[in-house]
């Protein structure tokens, strides 16, 4: 290590990823938005929050976690230009204020990192 790495290293830091608390609230924050499926909720992520990542471990495990609560439901669509289905997420209707709720967390916590 060189000094100037470590300026290096606070002028460029590399990604930060999510634990399964903060992707539970970012996926919640999403799906209020509309549907979408796991790929493009990590494609949003990075196109969004480019200093944020997203594992497929814990996104996997995040999405998981809201259908065992049955807060967000799942479906196969085929969708346009795409070769197989995807599975597609949507917020459950009576998980709508708990959703909100959450994806507020969500702006929270990305707004108190960015100060």
């Amino acid at each position: 290590m060189k000094l100037e790495d470590i300026y290096q290293f606070f002028e460029n830091p590399p990604p930060t990823y999510l634990c399964q608390e903060v992707a539970v609230c970012y996926i919640l924050s999403v799906l209020l938005q509309g549907e979408s499926y796991g790929t493009e909720l990590i494609e949003q992520l990075e196109t969004e929050y480019p200093t944020y990542r997203l594992s497929d471990t814990v996104l996997y495990s995040a999405i998981k976690f809201l259908e065992d609560e049955r807060a967000i439901t799942g479906y196969w669509k085929k969708l346009e230009g795409r070769g197989r289905p995807r599975r597609m997420y949507q917020v459950s209707p009576e998980w709508q204020v708990q959703a909100q709720d959450l994806a507020f967390q969500w702006l929270d916590y990305i707004n108190r990192r960015t100060k």
